[in-house]
């Protein structure tokens, strides 16, 4: 028996025995579909009612069906099992099973009658099941319990990045970083005709989503795949359980950072983290399915188009204004790339924002969080459709990152693309190379995590007091002791920069201690509280934020150094490491919350 009719020997979907109860504002359980019941749903939070096996009707006049166990609600035979709570919630948010089978205890609703909720009240919980870039692959598994879960867990398909990402969901006190990747991979019916059918599946699309520490922002940046780089050396897990070593390669297109030479998707994460300094934590993975089925789970996505499109290329043809596109439509909208702007990718990626921006919106309306159908529908169409690393390669471990990034307000995420230059080596430009004046601010905002829009946010105060470590009397460069490892990506950059703080800055005690014990994503600067006047005079030389500054709890005893580790925001001695506060001028931007129409 399949998921959708485990526990219920009439099939029906699970999705469909729970609706949303318009006076609560809660999702309650309709636990039979018989004649004998009201299309009422049952009421999971009123007043108890007396021992009785006669039908008995609410306050609203709905009839409550026969009483088994001296409550309201009919007791289902296939739930026997359960506890008897006088509250039921959503599938996905009661206490799961543990090791021996057993629930946890449900708490119980107050009794009698709730009082109304607003409307506004009501959307905001709503709300909180979803939000984020990831969410329109991610929401709906809140839905189910735990044969869902296991229902899920089975269409998710997983690949072992090693040391590549986060062993773990997502960490408390960080930023997170997932990867999500579009290939051209032609799998698929109806996917035949497209392109180059031999391809293992390149990296087409790349958007790489970070996530604020606080949750309150996120940047959506796309890197080009046309983008020419470096590929680090990476290692991939075979079949059997033995890895590969895959040699990097240099001045070659990002896209063969997937599928060429045998690479996966913990290459890429690699190479990202080449090019940004930024650690990704996860990827998501997607094919030219993927974009027809879960814009079909999703009710259709809404598009504008500023004129009328006919492409031969990707099969686009729509008349100019509003559309509701699905299935090949959708596909064909995400592909096209000689119909919009000056017909390059660049111009399809703007299309591209455009279209997640629209199924995030699509995602927390009314009629999609309302539905456990739909959302049931997606969540499927989802776990089917996406391959993902191992630390989150399991609905639950889904669920709770989904939960994670349904903190960020859409009107705080913000799209924009890689700052990029056509590649001066081609007579005739057809790939793009870094714009670093630009590309090196925007990756130093996202390195510091800064917001790329405003935001009200603890964080702000946390920031500040950091800042104040930078403010105070700072010692003599003679009197500065510091020992320097290096933890980035610039070989000999420990010794650079020893060479350059003393020739330079006139910091003799300074001392080369080789590379770190391990890498580091930013640059920290570790000092005893009675060392803060040589932190400061150091970080003044070296452009440090704040952030870098990490002030220990106990004194140095006679001539302890200072700890400077360099991380991969590094970039050279001399160079500050300081970010942005704002971002660049010129640098494209779009918010998630807006329309807008593909020109």
């Amino acid at each position: 028996m399949d998921a959708q009719s485990r526990g219920r020997a009439d099939g029906i979907d699970p999705a469909d025995q729970w609706v949303l109860n318009p006076h609560t504002g809660d999702y309650e359980l309709r636990l039979n579909h018989s004649g004998g019941d009201s299309d009422t749903p049952s009421r999971t939070s009123g007043a108890r009612v007396p021992h009785s096996r006669e039908p008995v009707r609410d306050s609203g006049g709905g009839r409550r069906g026969t009483t088994r166990d001296g409550r309201g609600d009919r007791r289902d035979p296939a739930r026997d099992d359960q506890d008897s709570p006088s509250k039921r919630e959503v599938p996905g948010q009661r206490s799961r099973r543990s090791a021996n089978g057993a629930r946890g205890q449900e708490s119980s609703g107050p009794a009698g009658r709730r009082s109304r909720k607003a409307p506004k009240a009501r959307r905001k919980k709503a709300l909180m099941w979803t939000g984020g870039v990831t969410a329109f692959v991610l929401v709906g598994l809140s839905v189910g319990g735990y044969a869902l879960y296991q229902h899920f867990n089975g269409n998710l398909n997983t690949v072992d990045v090693g040391g590549a990402g986060n062993k773990n969901v997502f960490d408390n006190d960080a930023p997170i970083n997932i990867l999500i990747i579009g290939t051209d991979k032609r799998t698929g019916k109806g996917n035949e005709g497209y392109g180059d059918k031999g391809s293992v599946g390149h990296a087409d699309t790349n958007i790489l989503f970070h996530v604020s520490e606080d949750r309150t922002n996120a940047t959506a940046l796309s890197i080009p795949r046309d983008l020419i780089t470096d590929i680090p050396d990476c290692k991939v897990k075979q079949p059997d359980g033995s890895e590969k070593d895959v040699p990097g390669t240099q001045n070659v297109r990002f896209n063969q950072s997937l599928g060429q030479e045998g690479r996966n998707a913990g290459c890429t994460m690699e190479t990202v983290r080449e090019i940004t300094g930024l650690k990704v934590d996860h990827f998501m993975m997607v094919d030219f399915n993927a974009v027809k089925e879960l814009s079909t789970a999703v009710g259709g996505v809404e598009i504008c188009l500023a004129k009328p499109v006919k492409d031969p290329d990707s099969h686009l043809n729509l008349p100019a204004g509003e559309h509701r596109i699905q299935g090949e439509d959708a596909l064909a909208f995400v592909r096209t790339r000689h119909s919009f702007g000056n017909h390059g990718d660049l111009d399809r990626i703007k299309v591209q924002q455009q279209f997640i921006a629209s199924m995030i919106r699509q995602m927390q309306s009314d009629s999609t969080l309302t539905s456990p159908t739909k959302l049931y529908k997606l969540a499927d169409a989802a776990t089917k459709a996406l391959t993902v690393d191992t630390g989150i390669g399991t609905g639950t471990k889904l669920a709770s990152l989904a939960q994670e990034l349904s903190k960020v307000n859409t009107k705080n995420i913000t799209f924009t693309t890689v700052p990029v230059l056509d590649n001066p080596a081609e007579k005739t430009p057809v790939t793009v190379v870094l714009n670093p004046p630009k590309s090196d601010a925007l990756f130093a905002m996202m390195r510091d995590d800064t917001s790329l829009t405003e935001v009200k946010s603890k964080k702000k105060a946390a920031k500040g007091k950091q800042d104040a470590l930078l403010k105070g009397p700072k010692a003599a460069a003679g009197d500065v002791r510091v020992d320097v490892y290096n933890g980035g990506k610039v070989p000999g950059a420990a010794q650079a920069t020893v060479t350059w703080l003393q020739n330079e800055q006139g910091v003799l005690k300074s001392t080369n201690k080789a590379n770190a014990p391990a890498k580091a994503a930013k640059t920290t600067l570790e000092y005893a509280p009675n060392q803060a006047d040589q932190a400061r005079a150091l970080a003044a030389m070296m452009g440090l934020p704040g952030s870098a500054m990490k002030k220990g709890t106990e004194d140095a005893e006679g001539l302890q150094a200072m700890v400077l580790t360099l991380g991969d925001d590094f970039k050279g001695a001399g160079t500050p490491i300081t970010g942005p506060a704002k971002v660049p001028a010129d640098i494209q931007q779009a918010n998630a919350d807006k329309a807008e129409c593909a020109k």
